[in-house]
């Protein structure tokens, strides 16, 4: 077969039977990103039949690494993050520990070294946002508060890869890696001048990038071509990861990343994130073929007992972990089963990893054929535990005591004070989420000196709320003990603000069960929903869609003399 087709049969053969075992996992309900590493097992060296070159994927595989990390940039809100910060950040920092401890334990028994072994423990240590973000969409929690939680969890996840990716090749030789240095001091040396190139490159993204980079997308949106568009979005996460790599010696995932940032920072990132999204798929799906082609399935034959431990750190060891941490912060069991089972898998950041870690001699093939094992084991096992938290909930509050002491409501936020004054305790509204619908609500009632009590999950909220001398209770507000605490049997009005739609229902039956005359509003999210709601009788619904139309073509007749 001629040399130059090279390229053409990689893409075809990746691509093609991508498709096929994509297709088939999502028949069997599995998320396709299974399908996608099924397919690169097959074109691999591993397996008898056609093989991919190799060197070809993993250029290939470069190229989804930039435009991944360029999506998760694009996609980085540093106000969700400040939003959830009291819990993501340390939850996420110690779990990553504890995870990363298990792991280098477990491969140092195997008689690993201690660099492989630390960047193995890592590389278990961080979940797949791809698979989460998912996961939440399906369910239709990804906007709730639980899922805010989740994400902004995985956020610091990925910002400390972020980390581990930059600090990794210099501290290879250090580690035992191919990189070898010579002594303490050329390792500091080398580690302080690589922080040193890596802030010249973060403050030159922030002072000139924030600046120059959506201007150049103004200008560029400007010709009114949607091809130019996409060419300049295309050309800046993979030009700046280039440049950056090339300039100050960081990794490809680091430049890639900052290019969706300072990106995100034009008034055309939406734009940008849905013009670039096809060609980001495709070669995320090109990026997880690549590590399929990787994973030699003998290791499932030849080492059961250690893909089996890998397994059980993946799912219940770092998952436990979580859990206990979320409930320790004094959040509710549901939260903490939530965020457990969205950590219970590893993804692209992991194989990431273990590519760089195989590059600088850190990560033996039998890491990464293990890893890889316990990538595919997770993410198909993933959709399960999901479904099993409703049960496990209910399991757990029969069958521990130490689970119904955690749920006590001894927490000084889950009621409200003995100094709220009783205008906030008759004929008041109860305002269930304070999100930026629930904020606009808020402000209009204090602005007509309505009395309001607001239900909220996210502690910091109901925390600054008192500071401004707003009545608010911490938690659930589908838990009746909730909606007790804010007094909503001497309300005169129930307003849901949350996106959190799962939850309407029974907060709905509480309210009308404690108190038969309230009215209830309520916020919908699609048409059907809309349309059950008010079917069943259920107060007044608001769709938002509509609510925006009927704005606008309030407006526009105004404006127009109608």
């Amino acid at each position: 077969m001629p040399h130059n087709l090279t390229l053409i049969n990689t893409i075809a053969a990746g691509l093609g039977l991508a498709l096929i075992f994509g297709f088939l996992a999502s028949k069997a309900r599995l998320p396709a990103l299974v399908g996608y590493l099924l397919a690169g097992v097959i074109i691999g060296p591993f397996t008898p039949g056609f093989v991919a070159d190799a060197d070809m994927a993993a250029q290939l595989a470069e190229i989804g690494v930039m435009l991944l990390m360029f999506g998760v940039g694009l996609h980085f809100s540093l106000d969700d993050l400040l939003s959830v910060r009291k819990i993501a950040l340390p939850g996420a920092v110690v779990q990553m520990v504890v995870a990363t401890l298990m792991g280098l334990g477990l491969a140092t028994w195997w008689g690993w070294g201690f660099g492989p072994a630390l960047v193995f423990g890592i590389s278990l240590s961080v979940a797949s946002t791809v698979v989460l973000l998912r996961a939440l969409e399906s369910l239709g929690i990804l906007e709730s508060f639980t899922g805010r939680i989740a994400v902004g969890w995985l956020v610091v996840e990925d910002l400390a890869m972020v980390l581990v990716l930059v600090l990794l090749p210099p501290l290879a030789g250090f580690l035992g890696g191919t990189q070898a240095g010579d002594g303490d001091a050329s390792v500091w040396q080398t580690l302080a001048l690589t922080l040193l190139r890596v802030g010249a490159f973060v403050a030159l993204m922030l002072v000139v990038g924030r600046k120059l980079f959506p201007w150049i997308l103004w200008q560029v949106s400007s010709t009114g071509s949607r091809e130019l568009f996409t060419l300049c979005v295309v050309a800046a996460a993979v030009g700046i990861a280039f440049a950056s790599a090339a300039l100050f010696g960081v990794s490809f995932a680091l430049g890639a990343f900052f290019a969706g940032m300072v990106l995100r920072e034009s008034e055309f990132s939406h734009r940008a994130a849905q013009e670039s999204l096809p060609l980001r798929d495709a070669f995320a799906v090109l990026f997880f073929v690549s590590v399929g082609m990787l994973f030699n399935p003998y290791v499932l034959i030849e080492r059961p007992l250690q893909v089996l431990a890998v397994v059980a750190i993946i799912l219940v060891g770092k998952s436990l972990a979580a859990a206990l941490l979320v409930l320790a912060l004094r959040y509710p069991l549901n939260t903490a089963l939530t965020v457990s089972a969205s950590l219970a898998q590893i993804g692209e950041f992991s194989f990431i990893l273990v590519g760089l870690g195989a590059s600088l001699g850190l990560m033996p093939t039998e890491g990464q054929s293990l890893v890889l094992a316990g990538a595919l084991i997770s993410i198909a096992l993933n959709p399960l535990l999901f479904k099993a938290i409703a049960p496990l909930q209910n399991f757990l509050r029969a069958r521990s005591a130490l689970v119904r002491r955690l749920e006590e409501r001894d927490d000084p936020l889950a009621e409200l004070p003995q100094s709220t004054e009783e205008r906030f305790l008759s004929r008041q509204v109860v305002l269930v989420g304070y999100g930026s619908v629930g904020r606009r609500i808020a402000k209009a009632l204090q602005a007509g000196g309505q009395a309001f009590v607001v239900a909220e999950q996210n502690r910091e909220l109901v925390e600054s709320l008192r500071e401004q001398g707003i009545a608010a209770v911490y938690g659930d507000a589908a838990d009746p003990a909730v909606l007790i605490q804010a007094h909503v049997a001497r309300a005169r009005m129930l307003v849901i603000a949350t996106p959190d739609v799962m939850a309407v229902l029974p907060m709905i039956e509480t309210a009308r069960a404690l108190n038969p005359t309230i009215e209830v509003v309520v916020r919908s999210h699609n048409e059907d929903e809309a349309r059950l709601l008010q079917s069943s009788g259920e107060g007044t619904v608001f769709l938002g869609d509509e609510e925006l139309a009927d704005s606008m073509a309030r407006h526009v007749l105004a404006r127009a003399g109608t």
